[in-house]
């Protein structure tokens, strides 16, 4: 089981299930009604957010998935606002318009980050509002590298079966947000994601890990599932697969803000991850990383790619220290996702000094990330003669690594960084030194795409070779 970025852009995905509008009234509460015992609030913002299978589809097209949404709306402004908002965020929707019932929509009214109230506003819909759904369904499936079943009882998914068998004759796996206590109209899917009180409602009470697991795999024989997938709140999630030992993964979430809409999240990872090509079990670890970022977020809310590859990397040990090449082209690009300016600098750094340590702090002025690249042992040697380097290139590293100043340390093993300057194009190119501008090397390519050279002189007049130079006389 590995934590990777998947190539999500890669990945096309249809949601079909219940749609809804998530309206969110946000005030400070800072006195009770005289009317009856409850605060008072004045609302002082209203913000309105797709939700139910609009959230996952949000999700889906913020990792950079190709999504289609198929659901029921009402022929109203709410069902016409929440077409513009996902099409906006790159959801292409066909939406069956019932003539005779509203588009879903729940109204949280919230103060001091606390949610006090919820109204609904629906009706379920019928079988005359969704006659038309399988034919639109099979329209939207070429091409799909997985189906995403979002079912939150409002009557989207009637004919659940139906489409589960549609999708599988397709050779398409189907994923499943459950709802009620009939899990049966699931039969056959891939694989389904009920939380632990949603498990127990149909299988009774689990009163310990073997409980949890055999009943699972009691579902998953019943049903003719290749998998269950039991989110668990703070005790993470359990993945359970007939043929393989349960996978048990540990709850991610530092703090917690609101669990509204993190099943949402964990369905749009898992199956745009395996529509990607993971498999199940990096799937389902990548899925329980996104979770815990979203539940630190207030409301419905989606996880964009660029959040899910920092805490990859941070979960990786990759968000500062010694990198390869390729793995600082990742960061590079994270950084840049987040609006950060790349600073880089080269050079031996053999014995590290006092010049060295103000010239890059200097530096790292510059911008918002310090890249620190050094010569190999091999080309310190080319450069500088038969003794040198004094360290050899691990050690080097680590000390600047080390260096509160610089985020990256990276090696080369050619006598310039002219490759790893094209490979990652910085902002800002800086030496240390006695160099003009225009004698620096790479300089004229990064200013070639807009970007600054700038040279910085070493403080203290210092300089490795004098140092070496100062040891040699010591030592005679």
């Amino acid at each position: 089981m590995k934590l990777e970025m998947p190539p999500f852009q890669d990945a096309r995905l249809l949601v079909i299930g219940d749609v809804m509008l998530d309206r969110y009234w946000h005030g400070a509460a800072n006195r009770v009604s005289p009317e009856a015992p409850v605060p008072v609030v004045k609302v002082s913002n209203r913000e309105d957010r797709p939700g139910g299978a609009g959230n996952v589809a949000l999700n889906l097209a913020a990792l950079g998935s190709a999504t289609s949404l198929l659901g029921v709306v009402g022929d109203d402004d709410t069902g016409r606002d929440l077409l513009s908002r996902l099409n906006a965020a790159g959801v292409f929707c066909d939406f069956l318009v019932s003539p005779d019932k509203p588009t879903i929509t729940k109204l949280r009214v919230i103060a001091q980050h606390q949610q006090l109230i919820r109204v609904d506003f629906e009706q379920t819909f019928d079988a005359d509002d969704v006659r038309d759904l399988q034919a639109r369904s099979e329209a939207l499936m070429d091409g799909v590298g997985a189906v995403i079943l979002s079912d939150y009882a409002k009557g989207a998914l009637q004919d659940v079966q139906s489409l589960i068998q549609l999708a599988r004759g397709k050779g398409i796996p189907v994923i499943v947000d459950p709802k009620g206590t009939d899990f049966s109209r699931y039969r056959g899917a891939t694989l389904i994601t009920p939380n632990l009180n949603e498990l127990e409602a149909v299988v009774g009470p689990c009163e310990h890990e073997d409980d949890l697991v055999n009943k699972g795999l009691k579902m998953l024989s019943d049903l003719q599932l290749e998998a269950l997938l039991v989110t668990r709140g703070e005790h993470g999630m359990t993945l359970i697969r007939p043929d393989s030992p349960e996978l048990h993964l540990p709850a991610r979430a530092q703090e917690v803000f609101d669990v509204t809409g993190a099943g949402d999240t964990v369905i749009s990872v898992l199956a745009a991850s395996l529509a990607a090509g993971d498999d199940l079990a990096d799937a389902t670890a990548l899925a329980n990383l996104a979770a815990g970022l979203v539940v630190g977020k207030l409301g419905t809310a989606a996880i964009s790619g660029p959040e899910l590859r920092r805490a990859i990397l941070a979960e990786q040990g990759s968000g500062r220290g010694v990198m390869s090449a390729e793995q600082l082209q990742i960061a590079v690009q994270d950084a840049r996702d987040h609006g950060e300016k790349i600073v880089f600098t080269n050079g031996c750094f053999d014995i590290i000094h006092a010049g060295h340590v103000g010239y890059l702090a200097e530096a790292r002025k510059y911008g918002d990330r310090l890249i620190v690249a050094i010569n190999d042992d091999d080309s310190v040697r080319r450069l500088k003669g038969s003794g040198r380097p004094i360290n050899p290139v691990e050690r080097r590293m680590a000390v600047l690594a080390g260096l509160e100043a610089v985020d990256w340390v990276v090696c080369f093993s050619e006598d310039t960084p002219e490759s790893l300057l094209q490979a990652l194009r910085p902002e800002v190119l800086v030496k240390g030194g006695d160099y003009s501008i225009d004698q620096v090397v790479g300089g004229e390519f990064v200013q070639s795409y807009g970007g600054e050279v700038k040279v910085l002189e070493f403080l203290d007049n210092c300089s490795t070779s004098a140092i070496v130079d100062k040891m040699k006389e010591v030592g005679d």
